[in-house]
């Protein structure tokens, strides 16, 4: 048996935020029943070309999920249901605060989710205006103590530091907050701001002013102390855990798993193949009502992509790569390949190498993207 994590892409949002470049879009909601009827079709076409799978986790994300309303919601669990699912599956679904109502909550229970990440950046009302989102802090707290009264006990919160006009007390103040609530998994990314988003305009003209890079590594920090003495494991650059609560799903990425993507702009890793869906909601329906399978690209990954995107997603694991799997994968030791630049690192004491593994150090943490770009072959 064939095992794979499931990433499921829900392309809706009602207001796009202003940071974001992800595949998604705002007032294409009258597409959404379409959109659904079309994905189950793409989610039993499954059990077709990879007959012999069992499903090891499940990430539905987008754009917003829980936008979905109940009718649609039960349509897509109903379809993941018939697919062959492990009996200790990670089933996560993301939520954006305002859409989350208790039947949507119980609906999700009775098909199998079992693990909620919730979106909300900051805990200041006047910053998450700047960004863009819709909801309150107020709106979060209410859906957090929802998810729990529902008995989820697997939750994520997502948080941004470096915000335009944020504070290194309001990045404390979010932290607290949160802590507070006592979520199991707590992301916490700096922004970046990306190409063709309105933040990138407005970066451009002057428009927005950004925290400089010390009070930006000032807010990392904080969060690496704050979160560590209460009780939250650092598994990842941006990614921290109650014990064992750690998302085995981005872990399949990271580990360079087999993955299977449904839906708009999702991609895929089997048999050594990457795999892209097409953008458009319009073409994606289109094509899968014509009988057609709506990809847009299919590349076979060299040995050397495959080197590449080991190193460096492995290298985003505070545990870093495993020197033995590095030869069992490519049946190659890694110094065969990578010698120079890990020496290197190491003078540079960016890099650790000890006991079989490789993986940043505190200094290498701060200059990681520097760093996985050297492995690149």
């Amino acid at each position: 048996m064939k095992k794979l994590s499931l990433y499921i892409h829900i392309p809706f949002c009602k207001q796009k935020c202003l940071y974001c470049d992800f595949s998604s879009y705002a007032g294409k909601e009258f597409l959404k029943k379409e959109y659904i009827k079309y994905l189950c079709e793409e989610i039993k076409e499954i059990k077709k070309y990879i007959p012999n799978h069992y499903i090891e986790t499940i990430f539905i994300g987008g754009g917003t999920p829980s936008i979905l309303d109940l009718s649609e919601l039960n349509e897509l669990l109903k379809a993941i249901n018939t697919l062959t699912l492990s009996k200790d599956i990670e089933f996560s679904i993301e939520c954006n605060p305002g859409s989350i109502t208790a039947e949507k909550l119980e609906l999700m229970k009775l098909n199998g989710v079992n693990r909620i990440s919730i979106g909300l950046q900051a805990i200041q009302d006047n910053l998450l205006n700047k960004l863009g989102r819709i909801h309150t802090f107020n709106d979060f707290k209410e859906n957090f103590l929802l998810a729990r009264k529902y008995g989820f006990n697997n939750i994520n919160v997502d948080l941004m530091f470096g915000l335009p006009n944020q504070k290194i007390e309001d990045w404390e103040e979010t932290l607290n907050s949160i802590i507070n609530l006592s979520p199991e998994h707590i992301s916490a990314y700096s922004l970046i701001i990306e190409e063709k988003t309105p933040f990138y305009d407005f970066y451009e003209c002057g428009k927005i002013q950004l925290p400089n890079e010390d009070e930006e590594r000032e807010m990392y920090n904080l969060t690496l102390k704050k979160l560590s003495e209460h009780g939250y494991n650092q598994y990842e650059i941006s990614n921290f855990s109650k014990k064992n609560k750690e998302c085995r799903h981005n872990l399949a990425y990271w580990d360079l798993k087999e993955w299977l993507g449904i839906g708009t702009a999702a991609t895929s890793f089997i048999n050594n193949k990457k795999i892209k869906n097409v953008e458009k909601i319009e073409d994606y329906i289109a094509l899968i009502k014509n009988n057609k399978k709506p990809i847009e690209s299919i590349e076979k990954n060299s040995i050397e992509n495959n080197m590449e995107e080991f190193m460096f997603m492995g290298l985003r694991k505070i545990d870093g790569i495993s020197e033995e799997e590095f030869k069992k994968r490519f049946r190659k030791n890694i110094d065969d390949i990578y010698r120079d630049i890990i020496h290197k690192f190491q003078k540079e004491e960016l890099l650790i190498r000890e006991s079989g593994k490789i993986y940043l150090t505190k200094k290498g943490i701060e200059l990681s993207n520097l760093v996985m770009m050297e492995f690149l072959l």
